[in-house]
């Protein structure tokens, strides 16, 4: 069930002064095609600059930090479908891990992994083990929006710190929760400011929705729809469910409707051969996806349909020395979460150097922390909610 790493061999550059600026070639990228950043939106679907990320957070600190044995633990889907948003987190939790161990010989902290498939039911299994493991100090996810529903109030009960670098569900922070903090922003933000950004470009008079039945797909589908309005035609608005692999009749009634781009609202599994029966069937409208369809297996998956499909995310580009350092660290390109796993380990790593051991002093550092992080600034309400999210808009191309 669980995988314990000590990571602190000297595999990797510490991190320093990251630039702002993406990599190059894109950092996902199969078959000469990438997800290449757009732009990135506010609210209101407006552009709005990178960030300067050059005073991010470096998990190194100052090397003195001073702590007993202590663990962080990961849990997400790291086998199964959409296995490759978990391990994109899971890495970068790795590289702050190795980054601050490297550095701080008295404050040696331990990765424990746990694997939920993004699964809820499977989450509720897990999460008691970590929860009875007292070593663990603080749970960077759970990762999706249903596994973190089944186990927010557990957690909560058991005070331990649960910092999400991926679950956007918007009501996850409108239960009472004392320990759930979400690392980017949730749906009730991406939705409109995606719907403002596509009515805003004139390109699309007509589109059509379709959203798979998880508590992620539903949710962001409902504000996305709200805020298109008229554009929306609730006349081809479609529904699949996770796990589907033939759109048959989905592909036959888009076809039909004739619109000028569809919006899928769900993860990558589906969102693959979606696509392609889209466009073997003749559809030719503009293909728009969210973070959950937003990683490299997409595109291998989905091959030559994939191009110039158009993803909304609140994660941004990864910095050119974390792409670097990630990939000297792990083998593999950063993806979608990978800079939010990194600075979420990191805000954790801060909050041992400063003394808090225990998991209610770990809750409250947190809750009043404040600072820059390489996707983005992190201080929170008194919900668990960014005071300040933004999203990003890539193509692949």
């Amino acid at each position: 069930m669980a995988r314990v790493v000590v990571i602190g061999a000297a595999t990797v550059l510490a991190l320093a002064g990251c630039s702002s600026k993406s990599t190059d070639n894109g950092p996902e990228s199969a078959g000469g095609l990438s997800i290449k950043p757009l732009v990135q939106v506010d609210l209101d679907g407006k552009e709005v600059p990178a960030a300067d990320t050059s005073a991010a957070a470096d998990p190194a600190g100052d090397g003195k930090a001073k702590c007993a044995p202590t663990s962080i633990a990961m849990a997400g889907p790291l086998t199964g479908p959409n296995a490759n948003l978990g391990l994109n987190i899971v890495r970068g939790v790795k590289l702050a891990l190795d980054e601050h161990n490297k550095a701080n010989k008295d404050c040696q902290v331990t990765l424990k992994e746990f694997d939920t498939e993004g699964n809820p039911q499977k989450a509720t299994q897990v999460i008691p083990t970590i929860i009875n493991d007292p070593s663990i100090v603080a749970l960077i996810g759970p990762t999706f929006s249903g596994e973190t529903k089944a186990t927010g109030q557990v957690l909560s009960d058991a005070g331990l710190l649960a910092l999400t670098p991926s679950a956007t569900n918007v009501s996850l922070t409108q239960n009472g929760w004392k320990t759930f903090f979400r690392g980017l922003g949730n749906d009730g933000i991406q939705g409109p400011a995606v719907a403002k950004y596509l009515l805003g470009t004139g390109k699309y008079k007509k589109i059509c929705v379709a959203a798979d039945n998880t508590d992620y797909g539903v949710g962001l589908a409902k504000t996305l729809t709200e805020t298109l309005g008229a554009t929306a035609d609730p006349s081809c608005a479609v529904n699949v469910k996770e796990g589907d692999k033939d759109f048959s009749a989905a592909v036959s009634k888009l076809a039909a409707a004739k619109p000028d781009a569809i919006y899928y609202a769900g993860y990558y599994a589906e969102a693959a051969p979606f696509v392609q029966q889209l466009r073997s069937g003749g559809v030719t409208a503009t293909f728009i996806s969210d973070d959950g369809t937003k990683d490299v297996e997409f595109v291998k998956q989905a091959g030559d349909a994939s191009k110039d499909a158009v993803l909304s995310c609140p994660c941004g580009p990864a910095p050119d020395k974390f792409a670097e350092d990630y990939k000297a660290l792990s083998g593999f390109e950063a993806g979608t979460y990978s800079t939010e796993g990194y600075d979420l380990t990191t805000i954790v790593l801060k909050g041992l150097a400063a003394g808090k051991a225990t998991r209610a002093d770990m809750v409250e550092y947190v809750r009043t922390y404040q600072g820059q992080g390489l996707a983005r600034e992190y201080k929170w309400g008194p919900t668990g909610e960014l005071e300040k999210a933004l999203i990003w808009m890539y193509e692949v191309k």
